[in-house]
């Protein structure tokens, strides 16, 4: 079988790389994909970053001495700059406790950090990174946690704990909120911080089935059955008694997750089933249970952007999951509690196809994009990486609810605010711009939006990286480049592998070149016969007579056509030791193990001798590099000519015209035959076990006995030979090299010390007498001049994986395969194969910002922002005033070329309003901070607000997502089903208060039974929810009740009564005050802007606006201050009738913002865009544009007028 050749060009520059092969049973959770937008893996001791895009391994990062455990990339929560630049962070750890932080560019280790010699349990980067983005928590085993500085090294704290950590899971709600899986339960630290560990041993909780725990016991009944039994089984309660023996537990845990998409909310994945936690109830509310015929789990991602599940199944299987809640109405009457008990469903919306799972073909680990959300990557034990993609496909309206799933709809809005009439969008950028939010039962009407459309979820394979088998290799580099063969040249390494199949790899990029299926057992050995076809062969397993099948093949590169190059013979024989392909690619010799060699003519395929039975016994053997080639040459030249002149004499008669078309087709015939027919005389020369030196000659169909040398008494029993030019070296089994120079006749012995020396190889090029020597536990190179070492690997030393076979690939480069299921090229110093990624000529372009220069970055974000400089956005930045280096500006080009059309037509697109645009930058920039603060300001734009229904947005509280009662309402009827106790009711109570859900919260209070300490204060405070009333008297009193019951500690029980007469902005007020943040942003959400967040004394977008400028600029973020700035009067919202105070701290907040910018903007070199905000500034940008107007090319003439820039930034709606 052969796969499809794929077109080089010629590239003799080959960098030093890693193919990689199989992985690890411990590098199973070695993978993460990072807001970077790349793929971070762990093989063996080394880490593959794989670009998802273009599929392809664009760095290999190599410095562990033991398998790699974790690895995570860093977080990218914040604001980039000169000073604080998109870097390529990574994190790792190994089985031998060592983390290693990378700087991925360099591929250069930043830092090592070491606690203890046991594996990493897990490992991650703090998500709040307002005081330090460098601090990285590792669990070191047994029972630590240790908060690292991953730029120093520093150890800032470790906390200990009682029970061994198996993981932990981060709050991404509350930074101080940490949750460790044990190995006999779950602890919660609500303490934690960078500052000190935490102070207590936090809460410890297990989970238990509650019908089997005595405080929940129930009086005797008809025990369930059917479903209803299996549904028991699952339903669980965190309790903080650790459960009995006879307790059914459910002690397999696999994982556990903060859910990124509801606040207080927890996944526990096992086996067959998923757990969703409320965290405030301690109960379950939801279950995604596997029927008994259906595939375990191994992993589930949470997602953010929508409340979904990606599953990872034992059969490689990929699914989707996302949420509908079945939770009735108010108006709905449950008969039978049973049947709410899986409030929360997750349907499966789509799934992949799986694998063929075998003993060593397992699915391992699944990651997610965490910018789109719709791609994921599916790592393969066997070392591939299945790179799949969500589309959304629009369909007709279908019978989805009568099916009990309600269908999934499109989004009426692009990169958070309403798609315009006729303006482009991709839809299938993210997966909150390919479905809406999901409908709820009972609560939303079926029927879609406005805009909306039915839509399916298929995943498609969008990529496929493959490794190496599994070892042993054989290695072989294609001939070395010569002047004759420049112009077709290609580098094609030829690895044997266990399985028999041949691969061809293209070192210029390290891709699978061609993959044959030559054999049917290991493949033991390769030799090249021309640029594009080798010989290869495999020896399957000895019968009892300790005979096997010989497998010689021919292989031809150009067509795939393989044949057996010795014919039928192969069967019940010795097996083959070796084979060596004269220097010419004339001759071949085989050399068995208990036979005699043969010899065979390369070109026609015949067998020229098969030495006698008392020949010599074949130790090691080379061919001779020297022949009678060029001599040759000159002899059948000298006789064709005189031919010529001959004829020409006899047949002088005929034309000369005549004569010049014969000499021609004469000259033609002279060289096929002279390179077809001419027959050159070679020679080889082995050893025997004895040592002694034997020397053959052949030519033609002749062979000859020559010399034979004695042997050395200072070597043992020799196991390899290398001759190039007067050099000819041998190695034995102790480990010794002798150097003969046969012009000087001298030879020297010298001792390596390393055992037995497998295989020696000299280095191609004319004059290049370097040497790679292999031996059991290592390599070297020597200098054969000097007879001395250049450099030295040794296993346990300097590595930790065993050299199965070497090669050079080029005079300077070295090929190393390993038991690792590596193959390497290395400089000839034989160290690390990583390299700086800047510098690599991939086949396929790769969009990443990180790899620029900060300077070249920060311009490629600032250029596809704005160009107000032009009417018509570009994506050509050769034709901007650009002070930089053309190199620089040349690489910024090629960033911009890589981005896929449909990119590029939508930033182009005219409609595309300026917070779509800010949004879809970040996204591409992978600029995390910005992904999350545009979000929040998309209330300024008229249009969003004009549709409400955009405002339902009830994810991350750092997305800042506008209000969404209608959810808050849904889930306090949630917990009113799950309640189980006392504390559940009042909670319930509470919430349905602070909602104005006043009659059913005057309910559950009547329900304190009469022996409860509550039940006098309950009865009372539903007596004063019922007979409240809106009289001025009685606000007045129940305020002035409200805020001494705040003063004096009661804080929830004011809170309530301000509610209670709509005073739900002083509520926050309070709440802000004591600095309750998360209750606030829960109140304020139930019905106001989100803006009135930030002030809720201000109900005004422009208060807002006010808070969040001063934030921006007191942080020195100039340019998101501009841009916000931008944007808040393209939509009207700064223009106002304040006073003339207000006006004039605006104007100050506009010019300091405009000026910083455009100095921003002139310290990376874009001195167009610079002059133009500096000129928008109005008299603070005068003294800006002063300079800018000397600098040489940029003329204060030349500068455009306010009135030209007002015209160009109106192109942006």
């Amino acid at each position: 079988m052969v796969s499809t050749m794929i077109p080089y060009t010629v590239n003799i520059k080959l960098a030093a790389r890693t193919l990689t092969g199989t992985l690890h049973l411990q590098n199973k959770t070695a993978v993460d994909w990072g807001w970077q937008g790349l793929i971070a893996q762990g093989c063996h001791s080394n880490i593959l970053i794989i670009d998802p895009k273009t599929a392809q391994t664009i760095q290999v990062l190599e410095r562990h001495k033991a398998s790699v455990v974790k690895v995570k990339w860093s977080r990218e929560n914040y604001h980039h700059g000169l000073s604080s630049p998109y870097s390529l962070r990574l994190a790792s750890a190994d089985a031998a406790g060592k983390i290693i932080v990378w700087d991925v560019v360099s591929g250069m280790a930043h830092c090592e950090i070491q606690e203890h010699t046991k594996p990493i349990q897990d490992m991650d980067w703090l998500w709040a990174q307002d005081a330090s983005r460098d601090l990285l928590l590792a669990v070191h085993p047994p029972n630590y946690i240790v908060l690292w500085n991953g730029d120093t090294g520093t150890k800032l704290w470790k906390k200990s704990y009682a029970e061994n950590i198996l993981s932990f899971s981060f709050d991404p709600f509350e930074p101080s909120n940490l949750a460790l899986l044990t190995s006999e339960g779950i602890v919660f630290i609500t303490d934690f911080s960078h500052s000190k560990p935490p102070g207590s041993g936090g809460k410890k909780v297990y989970i238990a089935s509650p019908h089997s725990s005595p405080a929940h016991s129930k009086p005797a009944v008809t025990q369930p059955t059917g479903a209803k039994k299996a549904l028991n089984k699952v339903k669980v309660l965190i309790t903080n008694e650790k459960p009995t023996a006879e307790a059914v537990t459910l002690n397999d845990c696999l994982q556990l997750s903060y859910l990124p998409s509801k606040r207080n909310h927890m996944l526990l994945l096992y086996p067959r089933e998923i757990l969703i936690l409320d965290l405030e109830l301690s109960q379950t509310v939801g279950v995604v249970a596997i029927e008994r015929s259906g595939v375990p789990f191994i992993q589930v991602i949470p997602c953010a952007q929508r409340d979904a599940l990606y599953c990872l199944h034992e059969n490689g299987c990929v699914t989707l999951r996302v949420c509908r809640s079945t939770t009735p109405s108010p108006n709905e009457t449950v008969n039978d509690p049973e049947q709410n008990l899986q409030e929360l469903v997750y349907d499966l919306r789509s799934q992949c196809d799986a694998i063929r799972v075998t003993k060593t073909v397992r699915p391992y680990r699944v990651v997610i994009c965490p910018v789109n959300e719709n791609s994921a990557a599916l790592v393969v034990s066997d070392g591939r990486v299945m790179l799949w993609e969500l589309k959304a496909h629009a369909s007709k309206p279908s019978s989805s609810l009568s099916s009990g799933w309600p269908p999934l709809y499109s989004p009426v809005n692009f990169c958070g605010t309403p798609l315009h009439q006729n303006q482009k969008c991709i839809p299938d950028l993210s997966l909150n711009t390919m479905i809406g939010h999901c409908l709820i039962s009972g609560v939303d009407s079926p029927r879609p939006l406005a805009g909306q459309q039915e839509v399916h979820l298929k995943f498609m394979l969008t990529g496929l990286l493959s490794g190496l088998p599994l070892p042993p290799f054989s290695l072989r580099m294609c001939p070395p480049l010569t002047t004759k063969n420049i112009n077709h040249y290609q580098p094609l390494l030829a690895v044997g592998t266990s399985n028999g199949s041949v691969l061809v790899y293209n070192l210029t990029s390290g891709l699978l070149h061609k993959e044959l299926s030559v054999h049917s057992c290991e493949v033991r050995g390769i030799e090249w016969v021309s640029l594009t076809s080798f010989l290869s062969f495999a020896t399957s397993v000895p019968n009892n007579l300790g005979l096997v099948r010989n497998e010689l093949q021919h292989v031809d590169l150009r067509t795939g056509r393989c044949f057996a190059f010795r014919g039928e013979r192969g069967n019940d024989e010795p097996a083959i030791e070796m084979i060596k392909v004269s220097h010419l690619k004339q001759y071949l010799v085989v050399v068995f193990r208990d036979k005699p060699l043969e010899l065979w003519d390369v070109r026609t395929g015949t067998l020229l001798r098969e030495m006698a039975k008392n020949f010599p016994t074949v130790t090691a053997l080379e061919w001779s590099p020297s022949h009678n080639l060029k001599s040759l040459k000159k002899k059948h030249l000298a006789a064709r000519e005189a031919m010529a002149r001959q004829t020409t004499l006899a047949d002088a008669e005929q034309s000369s015209v005549e004569s010049s078309v014969i000499s021609l087709l004469q000259d033609a015939e002279s060289k096929s035959e002279m390179s077809q027919g001419i027959s050159a005389r070679e020679h080889f020369v082995f050893t025997d076990t004895d040592g002694q030196v034997y020397h053959i000659t052949v030519e033609g169909n002749t062979v000859k006995d020559g010399a034979r040398i004695p042997p050395d008494g200072s070597m043992g029993s020799i196991a390899c030979i290398a001759w190039k030019g007067d050099t000819l070296v041998l190695g034995d089994v102790d480990g010794n090299l002798n150097f003969w120079d046969l012009k000087a006749r001298l030879s020297r012995a010298v001792p390596t010390h390393r055992g037995w020396v497998k295989k020696i190889r000299f280095a191609p090029g004319k004059g290049n007498q370097k040497l790679l020597v292999m031996y059991t536990d290592g390599a070297e190179v020597w200098d054969t001049k000097e007879v001395q070492m250049v450099s030295s690997i040794r296993v346990g030393r300097n590595v930790n994986y065993r050299i199965l076979d070497i090669d050079w690939c080029t005079s300077d480069k070295v090929v190393l395969a390993s038991d690792d299921g590596c193959v390497r090229v290395l400089e000839m110093a034989m160290k690390s194969a990583s390299y700086r990624m800047d510098e690599q000529d991939l086949t396929d372009s790769v969009w990443c910002p990180y790899l620029l220069l900060p300077r070249a970055a920060l311009t490629l974000k600032a250029f596809l922002i704005l160009q107000p400089w032009s009417n018509t956005f570009t994506m050509d930045i050769t034709h901007v005033d650009y002070e930089e280096k053309n190199e620089i500006k040349g690489l910024i080009q090629e960033q911009l070329n890589s981005l896929s059309n449909d990119i590029k037509s939508v930033l182009q697109d005219p409609n595309l309003n300026l917070l779509q645009r800010c949004l879809l930058v970040s996204r591409l920039q992978f600029d995390l901070q910005c992904h999350l603060d545009w979000p929040s300001l998309r209330q300024t734009d008229p249009a969003f607000r004009a549709h409400p229904s955009l405002s339902v947005d009830h994810q991350l509280p750092h997305r800042q997502a506008a209000a969404s009662e209608r959810f808050q309402l849904e889930r306090v009827r949630l917990q009113e089903v799950k309640r189980s106790s006392y504390e559940h009711t009042k909670k319930c109570a509470d919430q349905l208060l602070l909602l104005g859900q006043t009659d059913r919260a005057v309910q559950l209070l009547l329900e304190t039974s009469a022996d409860n300490s509550s039940y006098y204060c309950d009865s009372l405070k539903a007596c004063l929810v019922t007979t409240i009333t809106s009289s001025g008297p009685s606000q007045s009193t129940i305020k002035l009740v409200a805020t001494n019951m705040i003063a004096n500690g009661k804080l929830a029980e004011g809170v309530q009564l301000l509610c209670l007469i709509d005073k739900a902005a002083d509520a926050c007020r309070y709440l802000q005050t004591y600095g309750e943040w998360n209750r606030a942003a829960w109140l304020a959400k139930l019905g106001e802007p989100f803006l009135r967040l930030i002030s809720p004394a201000n109900s005004s977008p422009l208060s807002a606006g006010r808070v969040h400028l001063c934030s921006k600029l007191s942080m020195r973020y100039f340019d998101r201050a501009a841009l916000f700035i931008e944007a808040c009067l393209k939509y009207g919202v700064m223009e106002t009738n304040d006073d003339i105070n207000i006006l004039l701290m605006h104007l100050l907040f506009i010019g300091a913002a405009f000026v910083d910018y455009a100095k921003m903007l002139r310290s990376i070199g874009l001195k167009q865009g610079a002059v133009l905000w500096a000129s928008r500034a109005g008299e603070a940008g005068k003294e800006l544009l002063d300079e800018l107007s000397q600098t040489e090319g940029m003329g204060l003439e030349s500068s455009p007028s306010e009135e030209e820039v007002d015209n160009s930034l109106g192109n942006i709606e």
